[in-house]
């Protein structure tokens, strides 16, 4: 029995088995290695917060501002805004870009390749953030931290840029499964509001990230329920109407945050400091009679959902949240804004339940159902993101019977949105043709494949005028392309097919026209097919190589190995013939 070897194993046969779109085995190693990546960075984040708590909140709650007094909690809003913006105010304004919306931004137009200093910059944004008081979610770090750290370590090991992406999806699904203790919400939030797509080979390795991450998670912070309510159920199917009214509502205020956030341009010609001094100044003043709509509120859902909150504190969450978060957005602030959308769904949500009981009091469930519904319906409508929100309902509450009329409030809530508001996804800030780029089916299927599984091998390099021996000595070697090396780089690098200096070959010899007085041979002359060169690199995806035959107006590219420039090696040459084959194959069904 031969034993393995272990030169099988090398990075580079990893490296070349990844940029196919078969590499299952090698991305389910990704994503183990992405889950523990992320878990890691949530239980650190998690821990700074608490830390950071235990110097000025009671019981070292990262929560707990309801016990502050009203001056305090008031300040800490302003003192946020200030040590934010500081460190915003020196960077460019790409510097500043952070959360959910750079993820996918970085992900549709930079292959998942993430900057450093952003990188940073969310450390410390969402740190302040959350412990100063404003209206903010550990969501958005959580992704961003976890997507760009696994995406580094696949730049660090030079991986093609195809399981970059299923990276950047393995970092957000652990991110938010890490965080909330919701892999399957994860999953799905990873697939539907980020990557844009449903693929196999695309999901395995996410939901091994996923997994591995709440497993770290819950082995140092144990496994929380909080929000929990057993026995909870709609009770008679009359409640529907009332539920889909409900829907309508809150359909309707998540259209009104969206628009709200989206107002930044308005509020540009304010300056930078008037501008943060405003956001903050309007949740110190809200935080004073209302210290509910500060921070991630999750503390707050919990008692909506518990039937604790009073009438006037309801109204404040459900909508003065929604309204500062929003405001704060608008003004620059990088917030995270998923876990105030959920707080403030799950308010609005009860005070539709409240009403509905005091219009149908004999048959109406209690306002926890409908905080319940609520918080999906918001989350659902403001991300344009059905499945994420259904899945983050059954997870975060453990009550499958609330998933029928949840299917029910996340739909009638999502299309008023979309509809009558005429709002996208909240991240979603560009379309065309009403998708998003990363929608589009033809960049899908070649984003999920690098150039060296379609790239021709078979290729030699030669100088532009050869001896007849030598151009024999080229064929010998049976390549598909000959690669026309210039004398400057100034001139476009050619390939000449390789058949068609065989053929001239048989057909002439040394007394030919195009033989010069030295016996040499242009190959610039011979008349056959020759294709003008752009390069690329080795972990460029097929959408990378397509797009640079467009903008290059080349024919055909060939693709550089190796990081030094004066040590570069030539792989192959990708053709648009080449990636045309790639795209038609994988489209046409079996048979």
């Amino acid at each position: 029995m031969s034993r393995l070897s272990l030169s099988r194993f090398t990075l580079e046969r990893f490296r070349h088995r990844l940029a196919s779109v078969d590499a299952l085995p090698q991305l389910c190693v990704l994503g183990v290695v992405s889950g523990l990546i992320t878990g890691g960075l949530m239980v650190l984040f998690r821990s700074l917060l608490i830390l950071g708590a235990s110097v000025f909140m009671p019981g070292d709650n990262p929560e707990a501002f309801e016990a502050l007094a009203p001056v305090t909690r008031a300040l800490l809003p302003l003192l946020a805004v200030a040590l934010i913006g500081v460190w915003l105010w020196r960077l460019p304004p790409a510097g500043r870009q952070i959360g959910i919306a750079h993820v996918i931004e970085r992900l549709t137009y930079h292959q998942g390749r993430f900057p450093v200093r952003n990188w940073f910059t969310q450390w410390w944004v969402g740190l302040v953030s959350v412990l100063g008081g404003l209206s903010a979610g550990r969501e958005g770090p959580a992704i961003h931290l976890g997507a760009a750290a696994c995406s580094g370590l696949g730049q660090r090991l030079r991986l093609p840029h195809n399981s970059l992406r299923v990276l950047v999806a393995c970092g957000t699904a652990a991110g938010i499964s890490a965080s909330f203790n919701t892999p399957i919400a994860g999953v799905i939030f990873a697939m539907e509001v980020v990557m844009m797509e449903y693929t196999i080979t695309g999901f395995m390795p996410v939901i091994l990230a996923s997994t591995v991450a709440a497993v770290v998670s819950q082995a140092v912070f144990g496994f929380e329920r909080p929000f929990e309510e057993t026995g909870i159920a709609l009770g008679s199917l009359l409640n529907l109407p009332w539920i889909v009214i409900s829907a309508l509502g809150i359909g309707l205020l998540a259209g009104g945050f969206v628009r709200v956030a989206r107002a930044g341009g308005h509020l540009k010609r304010i300056p930078f400091v008037a501008r943060f001094a405003l956001a903050g100044g309007l949740v110190g003043a809200l935080a004073w009679w209302y210290p509910q709509v500060q921070g991630m509120g999750y503390d707050t859902l919990g008692l909506t959902i518990g039937g604790s909150l009073s009438l006037d504190v309801l109204l404040a969450v459900g909508i003065g949240k929604l309204l500062i978060t929003a405001f704060a957005v608008a003004c620059g602030i990088p917030v995270s804004i998923i876990g105030p959308v959920l707080v403030a769904g799950g308010a609005a949500g009860a005070l539709c339940g409240l009403l509905g009981a005091q219009l149908m009091p004999e048959l109406a469930a209690g306002p926890a159902v409908y905080a319940m519904l609520g918080m999906a319906a918001m989350m659902g409508a403001v991300l344009q993101a059905p499945l994420a929100a259904l899945m983050a309902l059954l997870e975060l509450t453990h009550n499958p019977n609330l998933i029928l009329p949840g299917m029910l409030a996340v739909v009638v809530a999502g299309l008023t949105s979309r509809q009558l508001c005429g709002c996208d996804g909240f991240f979603i800030s560009v379309t065309r043709h009403g998708l998003h780029p990363l929608q589009q089916p033809l960049m899908q299927a070649l984003n999920r494949v690098s150039v060296p599984a379609v790239m021709e091998r078979a290729l030699v390099r030669t100088r532009r005028r050869v001896t007849l021996e030598q151009a024999g000595a080229l064929l010998e070697a049976k390549p598909e392309w000959i690669m026309i090396e210039r004398s400057s780089d100034a001139k476009p690098t050619l390939a000449l097919k390789a058949a068609d200096l065989a053929r001239w070959l048989l057909e002439h010899d040394e007394n030919d026209k195009l033989i010069d007085k030295e016996g040499r041979l242009d190959l610039l002359e011979i008349p056959g097919q020759r294709l003008d060169l752009a390069p690329i690199h080795l972990q460029a995806t097929l959408s990378e190589a397509f797009e640079r035959l467009n903008t290059k107006h080349a024919d055909a590219l060939y693709v550089e190995h190796g990081h030094r420039p004066k040590q570069r090696r030539i792989s192959g040459i990708i053709t648009r013939d080449a990636i045309e084959r790639y795209y038609r194959y994988s489209d046409v069904p079996p048979g």
